[in-house]
């Protein structure tokens, strides 16, 4: 008895293919599935330009990983030998220059943008259901993303560097009970050297192909949950949605070649204007700099760290500053998620953004006389948002009307 053959696979696009793709289609349907995600996958209409950073932050991260993959080539992790190496790449190595400065303004340009994405979804409500994966994984992203930068700061082992490092170590020794433990196992000895060094160097290396992985992972939440949009609302019929190609292709397109031109101002004209002067000279253990602060995209947290009386506290505070936006999508209970339909909490969320600023600006002083209380005042009004205002504004808070459909919103019905 013989078995019937089995059903013939249909293509999933409009035309059979033939050739070799027909071959790989017909045994692996790459092409299909890639059709379906990246051609045809719909979009709500009205996107704006913030959602434009997703495309740009993916194409800064390759562009990092190629860039930091041919300095890693030419970089020796040790006391001794790296800042000479960075150094060499930058005077002796052919296009060395031009490698490291892409890598150091990609590493601020893509905070930057990180830091406006993030914006966006709290803007916008991207952390309500049922999108709540999308957003712990962003937050996943961004941790990552922030531990990847700090280990890069240490690798060219200038003063700031050095220092930064020793600020730190000594930040994580005041943890009660394993803080010495973890200050040893951290620096790798009794002082800060080539072990601190290559581990910092390893550290660095392996996390930026880790960020790769949970980028695809977030890419991969929003193709299954759909993209949210500045009305909040779901697509409701197909006028509400627009295929992937070729609007969007198209305006993330433009998004990139605008954000490609501010890159370049700043890597050509101004590549050391967020770089401290200090981090040119090699690391001295005998030596304190004037100041010593971190990287801008740090400063909020330093700041909240400064402004506690205890490095453990303030330790805390930095902490759970991060902390407390994974627990965004439980506190926050409205129904509403945009905030252009909020509008007490888009005030709140403006001051946020405002406490966020002085925050910086306050770690940029040391937090020191007047600055003390502005961090302090600061500090209160960010975790008051989190705790207070976002839970009573979901009781109390009376929204505007919400339209029928993205169509409807914008007079297409």
């Amino acid at each position: 008895m013989t078995e019937p053959d089995p059903a013939p696979r249909t293509s999933s696009s409009p035309t059979a293919m033939t050739g070799l793709a027909g071959w790989v289609e017909a045994r692996l349907p790459v092409i299909s599935a890639f059709r379906a995600e990246y051609i045809d996958f719909r979009l709500p209409r009205n996107l704006n330009g913030l959602w434009n950073f997703g495309a740009i932050l993916t194409v800064v991260l390759l562009l990092m990983l190629a860039s930091g993959i041919f300095l890693a080539m030419n970089y020796t992790p040790t006391d001794a030998g790296a800042f000479l190496s960075v150094e060499a790449i930058d005077r002796q190595l052919a296009g060395g220059w031009l490698l490291r400065a892409m890598h150091m303004t990609g590493a601020n340009l893509f905070l930057a943008a990180l830091y406006v994405h993030l914006f966006r979804g709290l803007y916008y409500g991207s952390y309500k259901a049922p999108r709540e994966l999308l957003w712990l994984s962003g937050l996943v992203l961004l941790v990552m993303v922030m531990a990847t930068a700090f280990a890069g700061y240490m690798l060219p082992w200038g003063q700031m560097s050095y220092w930064g490092a020793d600020v730190i170590t000594k930040a994580v020794g005041a943890i009660p009970g394993i803080g010495a433990s973890l200050e040893h196992i951290m620096a790798g000895g009794d002082h800060l050297g080539d072990v601190f060094v290559h581990r910092f160097f390893v550290l660095h290396f392996l996390l930026a192909f880790l960020v790769v992985g949970v980028v695809g992972l977030h890419v991969t939440i929003v193709h299954v949950n759909g993209s949210n949009n500045p009305l909040g609302i779901e697509p409701r019929t197909p006028k509400d949605t627009v295929p992937f190609y070729p609007y969007y292709i198209s305006k993330d397109l433009v998004g990139l070649i605008v954000f490609a031109m501010v890159f370049a101002a700043f890597m050509f004209f101004w590549p050391n204007l967020l770089i401290e002067a200090d981090n040119y000279a090699p690391a001295d253990p005998m030596h304190t700099p004037a100041d010593i602060e971190p990287e801008w995209y740090f400063l909020p947290f330093y700041g909240l760290l400064q402004s506690v009386p205890s490095k453990f506290g303030g330790l805390l505070a930095s902490a759970a500053s991060l902390l407390i936006l994974f627990a965004l999508p439980w506190l926050d209970r409205s129904p509403v998620r945009s905030m252009r339909f909020r509008p007490l909490c888009r005030i709140g969320l403006f001051g946020l953004v405002a406490a966020f600023i002085l925050l910086a600006v306050a770690g940029k002083h040391h937090a020191q006389g007047g600055w003390l209380i502005v961090a302090r005042l600061a500090g209160l009004y960010y975790f008051s948002y989190f705790v207070v205002l976002l839970p009573l504004a979901s009781r109390m808070e009376k929204t505007r009307p919400l339209p029928a459909s993205i169509a409807a919103a914008e007079g297409d019905h």
